[in-house]
């Protein structure tokens, strides 16, 4: 019987394990299923861009697959029972269970409202791509209107800041205002931070800093100083939260739903269970979680296919790198900022900005869509057999 391996979700993550565990095990013994509930591949990194009205290439994963063996599902999942080692899934034809030798959870993560009221129902955000291009859809008919719009951008992390500049750039007919809940660019360099202040006043963006947002309604935002602004689009980039169902599942969490896992990527409490991406609480090198991004989904990704190769063929496991060196943020087209951070997550005196660090952002993003696109590019004539069990060595090793 094929050893089955079933990975939920096909983001940065899911899709570049699913199609680099095909190159490297063999289809004699492995049976390798996607899940997810998009038939395209989404480059979250770049939702801004779609919100903002360009258009960005989506894949299809049927596409990304070809000649992989691996089998795609579209459907949501809905929960994990690691116990029976079964996958619970809706789609149109009623859903059902899959079951499961090996699972890789890779679901990411969505926009978190943080419990403030009106956001769900009022607020634009660009954690998915449905959502994003609502938002788009909205801009638009703002951008049809006499005298545009007033756009609000609630939150001064990377994905707000590029949002507030992408839209401010790509659409000038409409005023944009981005409210930070301290000061803009804390987390930058001071040079950054003055190259940041300088974009938005080019682009037009108006920055309300110390301000932190109480409430949202249908065409005002209400502020903890009493404070009410006129919005027509209120965009809510104030933070991520995982999905819900590892911590429904009786997997091993933190308090924020990540699944805590060892440093090969494996679930604590549940040995064949691994996380790769936003859904895992994963230790860097310098001994801190590593934040949610795309670089540490590709380290954590990484790791999780050295880990199960090693296992399932009783080789022994390499140890990824886990560091964080740098935040790369655009800020339009033709403008961004590259901030190296050093062991304590603190910037570096020293950033790169300008079009250089606009044209260093777009060439990660083209590599890590050709990677992920690409999984049976080197593609080996011969593929590692699936062992009946691991060797004690291999074990201890990766521990």
């Amino acid at each position: 019987m094929k050893h089955r391996i079933v990975v939920l979700g096909a983001g940065y993550a899911g899709a570049f394990v699913a199609g680099n565990l095909a190159r490297r095990l063999s289809a004699a013994d492995t049976e390798i299923t996607v899940v997810n509930a998009e038939p395209d591949f989404v480059q979250r990194l770049r939702l801004h861009q779609l919100a903002a009205g360009q258009e960005i290439e989506a894949p299809k994963l049927t596409d990304v697959f070809a000649g992989t063996g691996i089998r795609l599902r579209l459907a949501r999942v809905t929960a994990v029972d690691p116990e029976r080692q079964v996958v619970t899934v809706a789609d149109a034809n009623g859903g059902g269970e899959l079951g499961y030798d090996t699972l890789v959870y890779a679901l990411g993560s969505r926009g978190d409202d943080r419990g403030v009221p009106g956001v769900a129902e009022h607020a634009f955000d660009i954690a998915a791509r449905p959502s994003a291009l609502r938002l788009r859809e909205r801009l638009d008919s703002l951008g049809r209107r006499r005298g545009g719009g007033r756009v609000l951008v609630v939150g001064d992390g990377l994905t707000g800041i590029e949002s507030a500049t992408e839209i401010a750039e790509s659409r000038p007919g409409l005023s944009v205002t981005l409210i930070a809940r301290g000061e803009l660019g804390a987390r930058l360099s001071a040079g950054a931070r003055s190259h940041l202040r300088q974009a938005c006043d080019r682009l037009g963006v108006t920055v309300l800093e110390h301000t932190e947002v109480e409430a949202v309604e249908a065409t005002r935002v209400l502020c903890a100083d009493g404070t009410a602004l006129a919005s027509d689009a209120t965009v809510w980039t104030a933070g991520f939260a995982v999905n819900p169902i590892a911590a429904a599942s009786g997997l091993a969490v933190t308090d924020t739903g990540q699944i805590v896992v060892d440093r090969t990527m494996r679930s604590v409490s549940h040995p064949n269970v691994y996380a790769a991406g936003d859904s895992a609480h994963a230790i860097g090198d310098n001994g801190r979680p590593l934040p949610m991004s795309c670089a540490s989904a590709g380290h954590t990704s990484k790791q999780v296919i050295e880990a199960i190769t090693g296992r399932l063929t009783g080789r022994k496991i390499a140890t990824v790198k886990m560091t964080y060196t740098a935040n790369h943020i655009s800020l339009g087209r033709q403008d961004g900022i590259l901030q190296a951070v050093d062991d304590e997550a603190l910037p570096k005196p020293k950033y790169v900005g300008g079009r250089k660090a606009a044209r260093i952002k777009s060439g990660i993003l083209r590599i890590s869509l050709w990677a992920t696109s690409n999984p049976t590019f080197g593609l080996p004539r011969r593929r590692r057999h699936v062992t009946a069990a691991p060797p004690a060595s291999v074990e201890k090793a990766a521990a």
